[in-house]
């Protein structure tokens, strides 16, 4: 199980990699930026799998859970080092869920302005390669620690 959801999360990164390098390259549209955010969700949700199969092999939780939140502690509680990915997950789902804007579409500054928690939040294509950066390291760090 922990080798197809390493799998299955590489996939997604190669979907958001396509998405970024070339769809959002000649769209230029926030539909894009959410997609890859979406797609970026499920790699660390992926992530965040390989890791509670781990801990159940191993003994350290009984059961993995099927809840959400319930997965999202458990990831926190026990693997604390990746407490800061548990964060860039839940931002990513905060903002694939508010209200947004759209700005600049169709321009290389095309903005998607999100408003998360009373504030508001401008994600261009530089803001969101830098969030599948950051995934991209995630998965290569659960994945080489799993091997």
């Amino acid at each position: 199980m922990e080798n197809e959801s390493v799998s299955l999360a590489y996939d997604e990164l190669k979907r958001a990699d396509h998405l970024m390098f070339v769809s959002l390259k000649y769209t230029r549209t926030v539909d894009v930026i959410k997609s890859i955010i979406e797609r970026l969700m499920n790699a660390v949700n992926y992530g965040f799998e390989v890791l509670l199969q781990d801990a159940k092999k191993k003994k350290r939780i009984s059961d993995v859970p099927s809840l959400h939140k319930l997965r999202i502690e458990s990831v926190r509680s026990l693997y604390p080092e990746y407490a800061s990915y548990v964060d860039f997950y839940l931002l990513l789902r905060k903002i694939d869920k508010a209200e947004f804007e759209r700005t600049l579409e169709y321009r290389r500054h095309v903005c998607m302005t999100a408003v998360v928690e009373g504030g508001r939040l401008h994600i261009t294509i530089d803001i969101v390669q830098d969030y599948y950066e950051k995934a991209k390291e995630f998965i290569d760090v659960v994945a080489s620690s799993n091997s």
